[in-house]
């Protein structure tokens, strides 16, 4: 078996030529909107989601082929959110992925239309007929990904987010927050790559949910770490935005060393439900790690 490394750098080169080939051309009008929309979606970013839907169609004997459009469809639409959260309404960020955001290289206008249109392309991504054989898993799989990306997903997060800022939650508050702005689409990753295998049965299903919600709720609490201990150019966005916007975070509950015991806690548990698929769900174990492990 080849590295976690080879593995995870071969994922994000399928998902980057992927999403180039999905991405409208630069020279089809209207061509800045078109250049914005690549601007934002290639050249940066760890695909996590990306890489989420491969190791869990991997797990389950999925066909690469067959996964790649359900990677691609989440991520068009982690980066749409991305691009929105940066907006001066929303967290007012300049930098992201190492590189200035879509309203600052662009405008605010250009950055609201790029998130629109973004969102949409997802959704005709992951509708082609050639994203799944059956007509019935891809309307299944459609709704997955917009359930995870409205008000009672990540949406509802965002809103939630906005209005704690400032306050201070109890663990579960946080964390039903998390679950929805980071967790949602975390967990549509994994369940859209297991679909694009066929069917899946009720073991496979609660083993890869309880994966899902173990690893969405780490991945934000070393988020809240490295927001608050990395520096901006380790990270690629500015750091230490959280606490200076009075945001709700696993540190304002907890030193920086019991959150990063926590987030180990969680991952022992993705470990356990990703040991359901054996040698088959290597590939979940090894990004549980790494979600706990990474610096950036």
């Amino acid at each position: 078996m080849t590295s976690f490394a080879a593995w995870a750098k071969s994922a994000q080169e399928r998902t980057e030529a992927a999403l180039a080939r999905y991405l409208p051309a630069t020279g089809i009008a209207p061509e800045r909107l078109h250049e914005a929309m690549r601007y934002v979606s290639l050249g940066g970013g760890k695909r996590i989601r990306p890489m989420l839907a491969f190791a869990a169609g991997e797990a389950v004997g999925a066909d690469i082929e067959r996964t790649e459009p359900a990677a691609c469809a989440v991520e068009l639409i982690h980066v749409y959110s991305l691009t929105h959260d940066d907006l001066p309404c929303m967290d007012d960020d300049a930098l992201r992925r190492g590189k200035p955001t879509c309203h600052v290289h662009y405008d605010q206008a250009i950055a609201l239309l790029v998130g629109d249109a973004l969102q949409s392309l997802a959704f005709e991504v992951l509708a082609a007929p050639g994203s799944h054989t059956d007509p019935a898993a891809r309307v299944e799989m459609l709704h997955l990904l917009a359930h995870a990306a409205g008000s009672r997903g990540m949406c509802g997060g965002q809103a939630v987010d906005l209005a704690s800022t400032g306050k201070q939650l109890e663990l579960a508050e946080l964390e039903f927050m998390h679950i929805h702005k980071t967790g949602a689409l975390i967990r549509a990753a994994v369940l859209l790559g297991a679909l694009s295998a066929g069917r899946l049965d009720a073991g496979a299903r609660a083993k890869l949910e309880r994966y899902s919600k173990c690893i969405g709720l780490a991945f934000q609490v070393m988020d809240d770490v490295l927001d608050a201990e990395a520096s901006t150019a380790t990270l690629g966005k500015t750091a230490g935005t959280d606490a200076a916007q009075g945001k709700a975070t696993y540190l304002t509950l907890m030193p920086a060393k019991d959150a990063r015991a926590y987030a180990q806690e969680l991952v022992d548990d993705a470990l356990a439900a990703a040991g359901h698929f054996g040698a088959r769900g290597a590939r979940l174990a090894d990004i549980a790690r790494f979600i706990v492990e990474r610096s950036y």
